[in-house]
């Protein structure tokens, strides 16, 4: 009896994605603020908007915004953001403490059809009783990888 060979043939792929690309157009300002004789916070939430606890008063002269990003990758494909956990700004007085951050989206996001997004950030600034007067500034870092 004669042995029968078979063979078939498969195709084999890949996709590369994009790599993702994250680009700041936005700082994180939190405006003028004045320092009370009591420790307090500013927050900065995503959409631009300040509130105030403790002895810190907001001032109307600049109100700041939050930080925003421009991203691009794979089109319709979801991305992971990390923020984050603290950061200090440092200036003539105390250094202050910036934490809480959050972001919209807050974890996750899609590309659109097109692969790009937006993305905003904010956070809440601690500010000591009788913070020195004058500017404060510090750095963070956002990352966004495909998830």
């Amino acid at each position: 009896i004669a042995a029968h060979a078979a063979s078939a043939t498969a195709n084999s792929t890949v996709t590369i994605l994009a790599p993702v690309t994250i680009t700041k157009t936005a700082d994180l300002v939190f405006g003028t603020v004045s320092a009370g004789t009591t420790a307090g916070t500013v927050v900065m939430s995503t959409a631009g908007a300040r509130s105030v606890t403790g002895g810190a008063v907001l001032s109307s002269t600049a109100t700041g915004n939050a930080a925003a990003f421009n991203l691009t990758g794979n089109a319709n494909s979801t991305y992971a953001i990390t923020l984050p956990t603290s950061t200090t700004l440092a200036g003539p007085g105390t250094s202050m403490t910036l934490n809480t951050f959050t972001s919209n989206p807050s974890t996750t996001g899609t590309f659109n059809g097109s692969g790009s997004a937006t993305l905003a950030v904010g956070g809440t600034l601690a500010i000591g009783a009788n913070q020195t007067a004058g500017s404060y500034t510090g750095s963070f870092s956002v990352t966004v990888d495909y998830n």
